[in-house]
């Protein structure tokens, strides 16, 4: 058995329907799915008991009535496990991870710049990418609003009406 499977199989075992569609896509990748109340417990069973100790990265996308979220995590800089989970896109809020993960703050921060996911939790949220001046409320990865109508607020210099 693959390190990858034992993996896989520690996490069907340990949390069972809580987690989702869980597959090894290639070697070295395993993907899988869980609700946004299970996602803590989940990372946290990763870093401490299977030795998931290194956040990569975390991703959006924004998926109509939900924003999709994937935490990219590091075993021994050879497996990754990509958890996704959804928020509702009407109040997209989730819990922090940054006492799991200490650097996943640098991550939450550009979601919470370019989706507008709220990282409860997260002590500085403050914008990372987008210029002081951006219109708030607008989040350029977001479908609901236009390349070219972010450009016409931008050039307003006034928020999202």
């Amino acid at each position: 058995m693959s390190r990858e499977e034992e993996i896989l199989e520690k996490i069907k075992e340990r949390f069972g329907d809580n987690v989702k569609n869980i597959t090894i896509q290639r070697p070295r990748r395993i993907f899988a799915e869980t609700d946004m109340k299970y996602l803590k417990e989940i990372l946290r069973c990763a870093r401490d008991e299977l030795g998931f100790d290194h956040i990569s990265t975390i991703t959006g996308e924004d998926m109509g009535e939900e924003i999709e979220l994937i935490y990219h995590i590091a075993y021994e800089n050879a497996i990754e496990l990509s958890i996704k989970t959804r928020v509702p896109k009407e109040d997209p809020k989730i819990a922090t991870i940054i006492d799991l993960y200490p650097p996943a703050g640098i991550y939450e921060r550009e979601v919470h710049d370019l989706l507008g996911v709220m990282f409860e939790g997260n002590p500085d949220l403050s914008p990372l990418l987008l210029p002081d001046n951006w219109p708030k409320g607008v989040y350029p990865l977001r479908k609901d609003v236009s390349l070219e109508e972010i450009k016409a607020i931008i050039e307003k210099g006034g928020e999202e009406e």
